[in-house]
């Protein structure tokens, strides 16, 4: 896992799209093959692991060393006419059926153990979603959690790694047992606060972890370990690429999490998201009397119109699917001073990190132009990248067939234009990360203000809690089931076979 590059990105928008086979891409030497084929609706659970799996790849060719970014992290499927409105009757999530292929015993004990925590987890919700704290600021979300955590008897690291919103939380029992990874994101959006549920992911792995346990302790002669991590900076930072960097997850033998999302009425999606390159661009010009002498001057801001201009044209060129979108930012501007500075900050997608790494040059190329047609001397930065997420199609069956027998939730594979840092941990081991759908208002998909309104809802608290115990079902399988993980491991393996191929 050392030698995985870093790539950008958070998860952001599952927009509803016809999918196509995506190639699967290189990482160094960790590289998965996970590529969703299918944008259907599966009922009760019906996929298959050879639909996640790619029926064709091609040897990759050596690319130039560009890194990708992505943190946007809007995770809305389907048509919005189809999203689930907060009018809506709140559901009940009571299972519909007995469970079939999961021992009954261990079903009840994380259905027991959820809903006694229930109300302390909708309160530990509301004071994050109270209390939004953006990109490795989440100091609030991280004693809160870590305090909570340690209330429930688990071992705690805070600051974990040298990031010092980071934390881990963990609980062993007997030894040499498989490990079960997951994650608590906590980080806001300026301005708009939670308007991506991240309150909600927090939660959500809290209670994944305090269900596992409980089920473990039922069992006392069952060897494994739960290891939590509260990941700080999804919306943009890479936390997770740096805890992956730093082997965060090297003891794991899977890692879950969830986002919320707008999306179908009472819905999931296991689909595949977009690889997105950050590119920070600073211009350096040279100030002087607008009205006195401009000719003196070398105007930064001239260069940024440019290059924001020369973007808008690229556009004609872009493939639909592809995606590129840009702030421009400066100090101290006066209409009478020419601007001596200024600065953009720009993110490059691709449904593929192949088609990625060409389209981000193109737009470097608008970037560079623009200096070189005012004179300004560029500086361009980019930053940690993030892969396309890889659903293990094992996890994903198991997921689906649980949360659809029991809880109701049907499950697309519908794929999504967003990014999240998630998709590196997905490159580097048998991973699972699905979006869940919350209700929201018409046109308040996840960023935007309508959004971070429907994330402290009761409706969205219950939607999280079905999707927690859907997943504490499935990390209980990892932990117990030898079978199981076998196939979760060979699916994995497999793909880096065909990745390779």
């Amino acid at each position: 896992m050392d030698h995985l590059e870093v790539q950008p990105g958070c998860l952001s928008h599952f927009f509803s799209r016809k999918t196509r086979p995506r190639n699967p891409t290189s990482r160094s030497q960790t590289k998965s093959p996970l590529e969703d084929k299918s944008s259907r609706t599966v009922e009760k659970g019906s996929i298959t692991t050879d639909e996640l799996l790619p029926t064709d790849s091609k040897p990759l060719e050596k690319t130039d060393n560009i890194r990708y970014f992505n943190p946007s992290c809007n995770f809305s499927y389907g048509s919005e006419d189809e999203w689930w409105i907060e009018a809506e009757q709140l559901p009940t999530y009571l299972p519909k059926t007995s469970p079939s292929t999961h021992a009954s015993g261990a079903s009840s004990i994380i259905d027991q153990a959820l809903n006694q925590a229930n109300q302390s987890l909708r309160a530990l919700s509301l004071k994050i979603h109270g209390n939004p704290e953006t990109t490795f600021h989440e100091n609030y979300a991280h004693d809160t959690l870590t305090a909570y955590m340690e209330k429930c008897s688990f071992k705690v690291t805070r600051h974990y790694l040298g990031l010092s919103t980071a934390w881990k939380a963990e609980y062993s029992q007997g030894a040499g047992g498989r490990v079960i990874g997951i994650n608590s994101e906590m980080d806001a959006l300026p301005g708009l606060g939670h308007a991506c549920g991240h309150n909600l992911i927090a939660i959500s792995g809290v209670g994944i972890a305090i269900a596992l346990r409980a089920a473990l302790e039922a069992q006392p002669q069952i060897s494994a370990k739960i290891v939590l991590l509260g990941t700080p900076a999804e919306e943009s930072g890479g936390g997770k690429v740096i805890l992956l960097e730093r082997g965060a997850y090297r003891e794991m033998d899977a890692c879950i999490m969830c986002h919320p999302s707008a999306g179908l009425p009472h819905s999931a999606s296991i689909g595949s998201s977009n690889a997105m390159q950050s590119i920070e661009v600073e211009y350096f010009g040279h100030s002087a009397h607008a009205g006195g002498a401009p000719w003196e001057g070398t105007n930064a801001l001239d260069a940024a119109f440019i290059a924001y201009s020369g973007i808008s044209m690229l556009r004609q060129q872009m493939k639909p699917d592809h995606r590129v979108h840009g702030v421009v930012e400066g100090r101290n501007w006066l209409p009478n001073v020419i601007p001596d500075y200024a600065k953009m900050r720009w993110l490059a997608r691709a449904p593929t990190s192949d088609e990625l790494i060409l389209f981000a040059k193109r737009v470097q190329n608008c970037l560079e132009a623009a200096a070189l047609a005012t004179g300004c001397r560029v500086n361009l930065k980019l930053e940690n990248a993030y892969f396309d997420l890889h659903q293990n199609p094992v996890l994903a069956q198991d997921f689906a067939d649980i949360a659809a027998s029991q809880y109701g939730i049907a499950t697309t594979t519908t794929s999504t234009s967003a990014s999240t840092d998630f998709g590196n941990i997905s490159y580097a081991l048998p991973a699972l990360h699905p979006a869940f759908a919350i209700p929201t208002e018409p046109n308040g998909g996840n960023h935007t203000a309508a959004f971070a309104k429907a994330a402290g809802t009761e409706a969205a608290h219950a939607a999280t809690i079905a999707i927690t115990k859907s997943l504490a079902l499935t990390g209980y399988r990892v932990l117990t089931d030898t079978h199981f993980f076998n196939r979760v491991q060979a699916s994995f393996e497999q793909s880096k076979i065909v990745a390779k191929s």
